[in-house]
């Protein structure tokens, strides 16, 4: 027998490996001061590309007006209790109702938080006798959620559609077997890479299986689509998505989630949904704050389309300097290397340190061993101005990536060679 703790001292997780590395620096990272395109890191001031602000609400002062002046009226312990007990409101009730016109559903159910949403979800959606299909790069949340199923689960290779019609045909005849039903669950855009799931090629196949599908479209909503309604709308298979799910992290810029579908499903879930169930109700000025941002994005398209000046002229401008972005077809923007953990250290140090740029920095295990990912999340309060200082930066930082500048295998002053 071994002492359970001194195990986990010994077999660290594959982020945990990395934490002898300096703390509040490549981990745990404090950004200060107003939320915006530049904060304070480390004692100066950078250029922050590694906000989920896409529209730009965080510091927007109506937003801000509208949290302060509920925290006021309310204060955070408004409502007390779970909603199914003391917790509701018509404050609730009319976020929901929003939710669910805005995206073109029946009926919205809000979550408190995104992670803890879509784990629970798919908790409540399965028994034993079901069959989960699952694309191969989906979020961690959905892999836990996943896990938790007590039934079989079939992955499929990431977007490909020959692949998920073989898991269907797999899922279809254990179905059969068993009595249950089918779930079949991606995302809207695809928070590493960028890439919009394919939503219309999964849609085609309800044609000839019979499956439920469940999507999140965390990156998408606000984002994507001709309103801002998501990759569905984007795509144009928005009835065909039974469950749509989303959080306000991103592009509302708050704390929160919702799920939106047919009032039927939608009605079993709140009766079913555990971790709302036993959890207190999303506190009042986070329900009154994301009515005012729902608001303002439907409201402001100028919002979205902000975003993307700056994600295309980012993404243009990246691609004509030669630089890999990968397969983005969102406003998330991978600039991927060859290199190790070392070399991907280095060169973060050198941006933040030298060029006072700050983005977050990708390594194994999120991607594979040889590849070191700069992840840039442009926003509508970017300029392009920004946009051309980030560009030089990336030149000199691969030119000295190719030079052999960061190979050596500890932090080293990059200051040196400059």
């Amino acid at each position: 027998m071994v002492d359970l703790f001194e195990k986990l001292r010994m077999e660290a997780g594959p982020l945990a490996k990395y934490s002898h590395l300096p703390d509040d620096y490549f981990f745990f990272p404090k950004l200060e001061g107003e939320i915006g395109p530049r904060m304070m890191f480390n004692g100066r001031e950078v250029l922050n590309w590694s906000l989920n602000n896409y529209l730009g609400l965080a510091n927007h002062p109506e937003v801000r007006k509208a949290d302060a002046d509920s925290a006021a009226q309310y204060g955070m312990g408004l409502p007390m209790g779970a909603r199914m007990m003391s917790g509701n409101s018509v404050h609730h009730l009319e976020l929901e109702r929003q939710l669910a016109e805005f995206v073109k559903k029946e009926d919205v159910m809000l979550l408190n938080f995104g992670y803890q949403g879509v784990v629970s979800i798919i908790d409540a959606l399965v028994d034993r006798k079901d069959v989960i299909v699952y694309d191969a790069e989906s979020h961690a949340c959905i892999i836990d959620g996943v896990r938790l199923h007590m039934g079989k689960r079939f992955v499929y290779s990431h977007n490909d559609m020959d692949s998920l019609e073989k898991q269907l045909q797999r899922a279809t005849k254990l179905a059969d077997e068993t009595g249950g039903g089918i779930l079949v669950i991606t995302e809207g855009v695809f928070g590493m890479s960028g890439k919009q799931g394919d939503l219309k090629g999964v849609v085609a196949l309800k044609k000839k299986y019979n499956f439920r599908l469940f999507v999140d479209d965390a990156h998408g909503f606000g984002t994507m689509g001709k309103t801002g309604a998501g990759t569905a709308e984007e795509q144009g298979v928005q009835d065909e998505v039974d469950l749509y799910f989303s959080t306000f992290a991103k592009s509302m810029a708050s704390i929160g989630a919702f799920v939106a579908g047919d009032k039927r499903i939608l009605k079993y879930l709140r009766y079913s949904v555990r971790s709302q169930i036993y959890a207190k109700s999303l506190p009042m000025p986070l329900v009154i704050g994301a009515m005012k941002r729902l608001e303002l994005l439907k409201k402001n398209p100028e919002l979205k389309d902000n975003l993307w000046k700056i994600v295309n002229a980012m993404q243009d401008g990246l691609k004509a300097r030669g630089f890999n972005i990968g397969t983005t077809t969102s406003p998330v923007t991978p600039v991927l290397f060859k290199g190790g953990v070392g070399e991907a250290a280095n060169m973060s140090m050198d941006l933040r340190e030298n060029f006072n740029i700050f983005c977050s920095v990708v390594i194994y295990p999120v991607v594979p061993k040889d590849v070191i990912m700069f992840r840039i999340i442009p926003t509508a309060v970017h300029t392009l101005a920004d946009v051309e200082m980030t560009l030089s930066a990336f030149s000199k930082l691969k030119e000295k990536l190719d030079n052999g500048f960061y190979k050596e295998e500890v932090l080293v002053s990059v200051t040196k060679g400059m």
